[in-house]
This record gives structure tokens, C-alpha cells and sequence, in this order.
């Protein structure tokens, strides 16, 4: 068998033939591709080489602008990244990308520190490895990265999904929900509100049927992902002077 990039162990370091016995980590195809971002064109071919072996699309950057120009796809993915890099450093992009996208990083790097190592674990990098790579901790690097990827992937459209629901509620309905998931009896939010008891009987169904909440607890806990914040509530029952009671909660949840 003819030799490939990193098969003996390591990445980045003299290439090795297979040994008998020695144990492929396939990673299966599936949609996912691996963003590669090293200003050394051999660790990149290197590892380019490996990953395209275990059938991984991969797209390879030789700086962090040119991956920041980038349009990336629409599926799981993850990014393994050179913490020295000309003009922008791997922290630097970790950072930016940080405030706009939860892409999973796995570090490598030729001169890696303590300080370095925990700065990049600290903002969430599934692992810091140093060059040359061991082949078989890169490979459980990104499974690990994928698997978080898509975690993240299947989190947003929930959380997407949830905001079309609020989105179909209408601006009363929206001022009456803080207060039902505050626990608030019908007539306390009604009378904050100034409407009838009636009619906050009315919104409260729409809510719940536009929600597509199954209960008052369904409710609940599609709040949290929202952003109504318990803080937000707790100022609302401040400025109108009313304490939710115990038996709020419960109350809120029976069917009107």
C-alpha cells in the first residue's frame, strides 16, 4: 500500500507506510465538511490528503481572511485551525467567529502555550493539538466536533421554529404571555393590561394554539429559549405592584 499523509500517527512529520495490524479510523461520508486554515501549504496537503482518504470533503484556507471571504455550507462542519497565522491569528478568528457562529474549532499548532492552549479551550475549542498531529486524536477531534455541530445545527431550528410561532402572535398576545408565564392569575393580568377578564381568557387560547403548546409547562419552556427573561417579569410585577401566588402556576396551566 502506498504511502498516506499522517498514517503512521503523525501529521506533519515524515510520511509512514501502513504497518500490518495497523487500524484505520474511518470517518463515513456524510454531509459534513472540515474548513482546514494552516499558512503551511504541506501540513495542509498533509492533512488534506487524510481526511479526503476517510471520504471528508474538505476546503482549505491559506489564511483566516480568505476563510472569513468565504461563503460557507449549509451543513455540519467544523474547523480545524493553525493558531500562527499571518496577518490574523487563529485566536483572533476564534474570537470573531465567537460573536456570530458556533462552528466547532479544533487548534493545532507548532508553538503552542499553556496561556494559549486554555485562552482557545476557555471560548469553547474542542481540542488544542500540536504539530506534528497525531493522526488518530485529529480524527476523534472532529467526530467530536461534528457530533456538537450538529447539536448546534438542530438547537437553532428549533429555536428558529419557535420565533415563527411568536412572531404569529399579536402585539397584545405578546404582552399577555410574560405575564401567563409569570404565573399571574387571569384577572391580575387583566387588570394590568386594562382589558377584561374575558378577553385575556381570550388571548391566553390564542397564544396557546399558536404556540402549539400541548400545556401551560410546554409553554413555559418554550419562554426560556425565547429570551423572556425572568427579569424582565420580575420588573413587570414591580412597577404594577402584584406578587404572583403560589397556586399562580398551577392555576395558568387548567384549560378556560
Amino acid at each position: 500500500m502506498g504511502a498516506i499523509p499522517g498514517a503512521g500517527g503523525l501529521i506533519g512529520a515524515p510520511q509512514y507506510h501502513l504497518s500490518a495490524g495497523t487500524k484505520m479510523t474511518v470517518v463515513k461520508q456524510s454531509g459534513e465538511v472540515v474548513y482546514l486554515v494552516d499558512d503551511d501549504e504541506s501540513v495542509r496537503e498533509a492533512i488534506a490528503d487524510l481526511l479526503e482518504s476517510l471520504h471528508l470533503a474538505v476546503i482549505s484556507f491559506a489564511s483566516a481572511a480568505s476563510f472569513l471571504r468565504h461563503q460557507r455550507l449549509d451543513t455540519a462542519a467544523c474547523l480545524v485551525l493553525d493558531l500562527q497565522l499571518p496577518e490574523m491569528s487563529g485566536l483572533v478568528l476564534q474570537e470573531q467567529l465567537g460573536c456570530k457562529s458556533s462552528l466547532p474549532i479544533v487548534f493545532i499548532t507548532a508553538h503552542g502555550d499553556i496561556p494559549s492552549s486554555v485562552r482557545a479551550m476557555k471560548a469553547g475549542a474542542i481540542e488544542f493539538l500540536t504539530k506534528p498531529v497525531d493522526r488518530e486524536a485529529l480524527i476523534a477531534a472532529i467526530h467530536t466536533a461534528f457530533a456538537r455541530d450538529r447539536e448546534n445545527r438542530a438547537h437553532q431550528a428549533d429555536l428558529s421554529e419557535l420565533n415563527n410561532r411568536f412572531l404569529l402572535l399579536s402585539p397584545r398576545e405578546r404582552e399577555v404571555l410574560p405575564l401567563v408565564v409569570a404565573g399571574f392569575l387571569n384577572k391580575q393580568s387583566a387588570a394590568m393590561l386594562g382589558i377584561t377578564e374575558v378577553t385575556l381568557q381570550i388571548h391566553r387560547r390564542q397564544i396557546m394554539h399558536k404556540m402549539a403548546a400541548a400545556s401551560f409547562a410546554d409553554l413555559v419552556r418554550m419562554c426560556g429559549p425565547l429570551g423572556i427573561p425572568d427579569a424582565a417579569q420580575k420588573y413587570t410585577m414591580h412597577i404594577a405592584g402584584i406578587q404572583p401566588t403560589a397556586a399562580s402556576p398551577r392555576r395558568s396551566d387548567s384549560a378556560e
